[in-house]
């Protein structure tokens, strides 16, 4: 076991954040109380920036509205539409084409405008930046890489407002968060294992899933 971190929220059993101030005690490792400078100076990011007010209000009211009633689909909407976003991007893996089908359908059909691309646009052979025939899903055979900077840079000439993410790979969906500077938001986050539903190795990692907490072999 490695040693703790700076950050271990994870650990607190007091949760004092949700209370109001010096109404609980939070413990001794807690951001609140070993961060003041820097968390009041990201608290005077929000009351100076009138746009990051803008969007933590939003996203509150979102969050408020439609609270253990709506789904993360509708609640993308509502965001899109407090913010006044009308065009929407979505960044879909090749392999969810139907999904992003449906979605497409959803918000063309709630009066908004839609751009979508696939990862494997531009269809670059993976060959071409370094990897061998190994590194491939199926050797032997032509793959091309998927290209999250491609579909980033698609959308933004587009001129999406909200960029929603369906199944995009790890490390590929990262590199387009890095390459986008309009928000963007999951709908999707790809589990090929567990259809699609990752929280579902740590609900089942105390019984069929426990090996995840086992130290991998040297």
């Amino acid at each position: 076991m490695k040693d703790l971190g700076q950050l271990n929220c994870h650990l607190c059993s007091v949760k004092a954040c949700r209370s109001e101030p010096n109404t609980k005690k939070p413990p001794q490792f807690c951001p609140t109380l070993t961060e003041t400078e820097r968390l009041a100076a990201v608290e005077r990011t929000y009351l100076e920036n009138e746009e990051l007010r803008k969007w933590a209000c939003e996203s509150a009211r979102t969050e408020s509205a439609g609270y253990c009633r709506s789904t993360r689909v509708q609640e993308i909407m509502d965001f899109a539409r407090r913010m006044g976003f009308t065009r929407m991007g979505i960044a879909h893996c090749v392999g969810l084409l139907e999904e992003a089908k449906i979605a497409r359908a959803i918000f063309l059909s709630n009066g908004f405008e839609v751009e979508a691309v696939c990862c494997k646009v531009g269809y670059i052979n993976k060959e071409k930046v370094g990897l061998s025939d190994k590194d491939k899903v199926h050797s032997g055979q032509f793959e091309a890489l998927r290209n999250p900077i491609a579909q980033a840079e698609l959308l933004a000439q587009a001129g999406t407002h909200l960029n929603v993410l369906i199944g995009l790979c790890v490390g590929h969906d990262s590199l387009f968060f890095k390459h986008f500077q309009a928000p963007v938001t999951v709908l999707v986050a790809k589990d090929r294992v567990l259809g699609h539903n990752p929280v579902a190795a740590l609900y089942t990692s105390h019984s069929y899933y426990r090996r995840l907490k086992e130290q991998p072999a040297k």
